[in-house]
C-alpha cells in the first residue's frame, strides 16, 4: 500500500477494520490513544485520527513466543488496567515474554522487541550457560541473583524469561578409550564429582562416555593417551608436587620414566608434562654400551659415574641418563689384532673382564676381595696391551686408546718403529709385527728430491734417455722402510749418519735402509754442451755407456770450429770390489763433467797447434792422440783412465765439425761446392761423350734397317697391286650378277604387295559393313525399348491423373454434400431469400411505391434495383463478385 493510500484511508470517515485486525484511534481533544478491535465498522469522529490503516493482530503458534517491550499491566485475571482518562497503563521499560496465546493487538506505547520466534529446543548431552540478569525467584523455590550461571540440560525446551539470558550452547565432550578431558574452573564451586575446585584449577575427567562441563568449567584439551609398548616408554617431568596415580609423591621438577610395566596407556596429568618418548634400546650378543650419568637403586642420578650394559639385552634410558658413544660392537680380537688399554681410574685387573650389574652386595664384596688378591692393580694413566683371540668388552674404569693389527712383512718389506718411552727408532723387517703399547709408527723423512727419484717409474738403466720426462706417482707410504732396487751393473752409496760411515751395494740388488741412513744423491752434468746438475739420479750406472759433448776450438791460423764428441766409458772396478775401490766410485760427485773438461782441454790444446787444413784433413789422428796420449812405442793408447774414480774413456767419435766464424763457414762451404761442381762437371763430360758415341752407332744400325725395309716394301706393294687386279675383276662380275637378282626379286616383291594390299582392302570393306549393320541394329533396338519405355510411363502417368481428379471429384462431392446437410434445407432457402427480402424492406422503409428510370436501351433487372438506387454494401459486392 503506498503512501498515498495509507493518507486516504486515514483521513476516511469510515473504516472496516477486519476480523483480527486493529487500529490506534487518537483523541485529538484528550490526547489520549485507544485501540479498535475488529471485526468492526467504524466511523471516526472530527476530534479523532488513526494513527495507522488496520494491522493484523500478533499471533503466536505453538512452540513460539514473542517479547514485547514496554507491556500494558495486568489483573489477576488477565485484563488490561486503565487509568481515570482511559489510557492503558503500561509498565515502562519492562520486558514480557509472550507464548502461545489468542491473537492480540498492541496497546500504544506498546512495541514488539523480538518478533514471532520458535522456543529453543535443548537435545541430548547439550546445555544452554544461563545467566541471571536481575534476582528473582525460580521453579522449585530456586532463589537467582544477578549474575548466577547454571546450565539448562536437555532434552528439553527452553522457555525463556526476562530476567534470564542465554550465553552460550555447551555440547557435551565425548570421552573414548585412552582420552581425558582437560578441565579449568572459572569460578570456585563443586565439579559434577563433588569435589571442591578453586578458580583456575584445572583437572582431569578420564570417565568414558559423554562429558558436559558445569556451569563454571571450561574444557581446554583432549588429552590422549600414550601407547606404551615394550619398545616404547614416556619420559615424565612433574610441574608441581602431586601424588601420581600409582600413590607415589611426587616434587616439582622430578622426572621418571613410565613404561609397559606400569600401564599399558598412559594419559599425563596435569601436573605432569610429557618431556619425549624415548625408545628402547636393544643390544645384541654382539654390542654393549656405556651410560654416563646412572640412575642408581635409589632412583637418583650418580652423577659422573658410568655404567656398562653388555647385552644380550633391551633397556630403557632413565632420565638423565645417556649414552656416551651410542651402541658399540664388542671388540672380537683374531690372533693378528690387539687393543692398546688405558685406565682412567685405579682398580685392580683380572682375567674376568665382565661387570655384574644385578648382583646381591654380598658377591660384589666377595668379587671385590679376590680382585684385590689375584689381580693387577692398575693406575690411571697405564697403558697395556690384550692380545686375542678374544672378545672383550672394557669396563668403565678402561677406555680403548688404540685397536692394533699385525702388519704382515715379506723379506723384502719392513717397517720404522719407536719406543715412544726411549724414543729408540728401529726396523722390523722380514717378520709379521704387531705393535706393543709403547710403540708407535715413526716416518722416515727423505729429501724432496730423493723422494722424487724413489716414486719415479723411469728405470734408471733402460729409461736413461728419458730423465725428462715427468710422470705421476702415489705418494709413499713413510712408516715402510725405503727400499730401493738396485739395476744390474750399477752401484748405490748408503749414508749412515749415527755409525759415520758409507757402504756401497752392487746390483742386482735390494737395498733397504735403516732409521738413520741416506742415499747419496748423484748430480751429474748433461746436455749438449754439458751442463752442471742437469743429472739427479741414486744409482750410479758402472757402464759401458757414452756420452756427448760439444767443445769449441780454436786452430794454429784462428780458425774457430765446434766440435761434437762422443766417448765411450765405463769404470773399471772388478767384482767382488775392494771397499776402497767402490768408495772411490763416488769420490768426485760429478765424473761426467769432470771427464768431459778433461778431455776438452786436452783437445784445444792440441789443435791450438795445427793449421785448419791440416787438421780438417787429420782431424780423427789430432783428437784421439790428444785424448788418449802415447805409449813407450809412441803408439796412440787404446784407452784413458781417471785414477780418481777408476773411469776410462775407450773410445771418442767425431760426431760433427762446424765452424763457429760465419766467414769460414762459407769459404768451408764454398770450397766444398767448388769440388763438387769441378767432380760433377767431369762426370758430365765423360757421360756425354759416351752418349754421343752410342748415338752414332745407332744411327748406323737405323740406315741399314731402313733400307732393308724398303726393299721389303716394295716386295709388298707388287703383291698388292696383283691382288687389286684381282680382286677388281671379281667386284665387277658379283656387282652385274647382284644386280640383275635385286631387280628380280624387286619385282616379285611388288606383285606380292599389290595382292596383300587388295585383300587387306576387301577385309576391310567387309569389316566396316557389318560394324554399320551392327550399330544400324543396336540403334534400332534401343530406340525401340526407348519408345516403349516412354510409352509405358506416359500410361502410367495418365492413370494416376485419372485416378487422382476422380478421388478429388470424390472428395469435392462429399464435402459439397457435408456442406449443405450441415447448413440444411431451411438454411439454403434462407439464404437465398435473404438478398430480395433485405432489398424490398430498404425500399419500404425509403417509402418508395414504385418508381423506374430507364434510359430505353439497357434491360431493366428487377432484382437489383434497391442495389442500383442505394448501393451495395462493400462486403455483399465482393460475396456477389465472387
Amino acid at each position: 500500500m503506498s503512501r498515498k493510500d495509507v493518507e486516504e484511508l486515514r483521513e476516511a470517515s469510515i473504516i472496516r477494520i477486519p476480523p483480527h485486525h486493529y487500529i490506534h484511534v487518537l483523541d485529538q481533544n484528550t490526547n489520549i490513544a485507544r485501540v479498535e478491535i475488529g471485526p468492526l465498522t467504524y466511523i471516526r469522529q472530527d476530534n479523532e485520527r488513526v494513527l495507522f490503516p488496520p494491522l493484523r493482530m500478533i499471533m503466536v503458534p505453538p512452540r513460539n513466543y514473542c517479547v514485547i517491550a514496554n507491556p500494558v499491566a495486568c489483573d489477576d485475571n488477565g485484563q488490561v488496567l486503565f487509568d481515570e482518562s482511559g489510557q492503558a497503563k503500561l509498565r515502562h521499560a519492562d520486558l514480557e515474554i509472550r507464548l502461545t496465546r489468542d491473537p492480540f493487538p498492541l496497546y500504544p506505547g506498546e512495541e514488539i522487541q523480538q518478533d514471532v520466534t520458535p522456543l529453543q529446543i535443548v537435545y541430548p548431552d547439550t546445555a544452554l550457560r544461563l545467566q541471571a540478569l536481575l534476582d528473582f525467584e525460580g521453579e522449585g523455590g530456586v532463589k537467582r541473583i544477578a549474575g548466577d550461571e547454571w546450565l539448562f540440560e536437555g532434552p528439553g525446551t527452553y522457555i525463556p524469561r526476562k530476567e534470564v539470558t542465554v550465553l552460550e550452547t555447551i555440547k557435551a565432550t565425548v570421552i573414548r578409550e585412552n582420552q581425558a578431558i582437560r578441565l579449568r574452573a572459572r569460578k570456585e564451586g563443586v565439579d559434577r564429582g563433588g569435589v571442591r575446585r578453586v578458580t583456575g584449577e584445572e583437572w582431569l575427567v578420564r570417565k568414558v562416555g559423554a562429558y558436559l562441563p558445569g556451569a563454571h568449567e571450561e574444557v581446554m584439551d583432549i588429552v590422549n593417551a600414550f601407547i606404551l609398548t615394550d619398545k616404547k616408554a614416556l619420559h615424565v617431568r612433574a610441574l608441581r608436587a602431586f601424588k601420581d596415580t600409582a600413590g607415589r609423591d611426587r616434587r616439582t621438577g622430578e622426572e621418571w620414566l613410565v613404561t609397559m610395566a606400569d600401564r599399558e596407556a598412559h594419559i599425563p596429568s596435569v601436573a605432569e608434562e610429557v618431556v619425549d618418548v624415548v625408545n628402547v634400546t636393544t643390544l645384541s650378543s654382539r654390542q654393549y654400551c656405556v651410560v654416563l650419568d646412572p640412575v642408581g637403586p635409589d632412583g637418583k642420578p650418580q652423577l659422573g659415574q658410568k655404567r656398562v650394559v653388555k647385552g644380550e639385552r633391551s633397556f630403557f634410558l632413565q632420565p638423565g641418563e645417556r649414552l656416551e658413544l651410542g651402541i658399540q660392537d664388542v671388540y672380537v680380537l683374531s690372533e693378528e689384532e690387539g687393543l692398546v688399554l688405558r685406565a682412567v681410574e685405579a682398580f685392580n685387573d683380572t682375567d674376568q673382564h665382565e661387570e655384574e650389574e644385578e648382583e646381591e652386595e654380598e658377591e660384589v664384596e666377595e668379587r671385590a676381595k679376590r680382585s684385590r688378591r689375584s689381580g693387577i692393580l692398575r693406575r690411571p694413566g697405564d697403558r697395556w696391551m690384550l692380545r686375542g683371540p678374544i672378545e672383550y668388552v672394557p669396563p668403565a674404569s678402561v677406555e680403548v686408546a688404540l685397536k692394533r693389527q699385525a702388519i704382515p712383512l715379506d723379506e723384502n718389506e719392513g717397517i720404522y718403529v719407536r719406543d715412544i718411552k726411549t724414543g729408540k727408532v728401529h726396523a722390523v723387517v722380514g717378520h709379521t709385527y704387531m705393535l706393543t703399547q709403547d710403540e708407535e709408527l715413526w716416518q722416515k723423512e727423505l729429501p724432496a728430491k730423493v723422494e722424487a727419484l724413489l716414486a719415479s717409474p723411469l728405470d734408471p738403466l733402460g729409461d736413461r734417455g728419458d730423465r725428462g720426462r715427468s710422470s705421476e706417482s702415489s705418494p709413499r707410504d713413510k712408516t715402510r722402510v725405503v727400499s730401493y732396487r738396485v739395476p744390474h751393473n750399477a752401484a748405490v752409496q748408503v749414508y749412515d749418519f749415527r755409525e759415520k760411515r758409507a757402504r756401497v751395494v752392487f746390483g742386482p740388488e735390494m737395498v733397504m735402509l735403516g732409521p738413520d741412513e741416506q742415499f747419496t744423491m748423484l748430480s751429474l752434468s748433461g746436455d749438449k754442451p754439458k751442463r752442471a746438475n742437469v743429472i739427479k739420479a741414486i744409482c750410479l750406472l758402472l757402464g759401458p755407456d757414452f756420452c756427448t759433448d760439444i767443445i769449441t776450438i780454436e786452430t794454429a791460423d784462428h780458425a774457430r770450429l765446434n766440435l761434437q764428441l762422443s766417448y765411450n766409458w765405463h769404470f773399471g772396478v772388478k767384482h767382488p770390489a775392494s771397499p776402497a775401490d767402490a768408495a772411490a766410485l763416488f769420490s768426485v760427485p760429478d765424473f761426467v763433467g769432470d771427464a768431459c773438461k778433461a778431455i776438452a782441454s786436452r783437445v784445444r790444446g792440441a789443435v791450438a797447434s795445427v793449421q785448419f787444413d791440416d787438421f780438417h784433413k787429420n782431424s780423427n789422428r789430432i783428437i784421439c792422440s790428444a785424448v788418449f796420449g802415447f805409449d813407450e812405442k809412441l803408439a796412440v793408447r787404446s784407452s784413458i783412465r781417471f785414477s780418481q774414480n777408476n773411469l776410462v774413456i775407450s773410445s771418442v767419435d767425431i760426431q760433427s765439425v762446424e765452424p763457429v766464424d760465419q766467414r769460414t763457414r762459407d769459404a768451408l762451404q764454398k770450397s766444398v761446392q767448388l769440388a763438387i761442381e769441378i767432380t760433377t762437371n767431369s762426370q758430365e763430360a765423360a757421360a756425354r761423350h759416351e752418349a754421343e758415341r752410342l748415338e752414332q752407332e745407332a744411327r748406323g744400325k737405323q740406315e741399314r734397317q731402313r733400307i732393308t725395309d724398303q726393299a721389303e716394301a716394295e716386295r709388298a706393294r707388287k703383291e698388292l697391286l696383283e691382288l687389286e687386279a684381282l680382286s677388281a675383276a671379281v667386284e665387277s662380275t658379283g656387282a652385274a650378277k647382284a644386280e640383275a637378282q635385286s631387280r628380280v626379286e624387286a619385282a616379285r616383291i611388288q606383285v606380292e604387295a599389290a595382292r596383300i594390299q587388295g585383300e587387306a582392302a576387301i577385309n576391310e570393306a567387309k569389316l566396316k559393313a557389318e560394324a554399320q549393320r551392327i550399330e544400324a541394329e543396336a540403334e534400332l533396338e534401343r530406340l525401340a525399348k526407348a519408345r516403349k519405355q516412354e510409352l509405358t510411363y506416359k500410361k502410367e502417368m495418365d492413370n494416376l491423373e485419372v485416378e487422382k481428379q476422380q478421388r478429388l471429384a470424390k472428395i469435392e462431392i462429399e464435402r459439397f454434400r457435408q456442406m449443405m446437410e450441415s447448413l440444411g434445407r431451411e438454411t439454403l432457402m434462407d439464404m437465398a431469400r435473404a438478398g430480395p427480402e433485405l432489398q424490398v424492406k430498404m425500399l419500404h422503409a425509403l417509402g418508395l411505391k414504385s418508381t423506374l428510370i430507364t434510359d430505353g436501351s439497357s434491360p431493366i433487372n428487377l432484382f437489383t434495383t434497391a442495389s442500383g438506387l442505394l448501393g451495395a454494401l462493400p462486403g455483399q459486392g465482393q460475396e456477389q463478385g465472387q
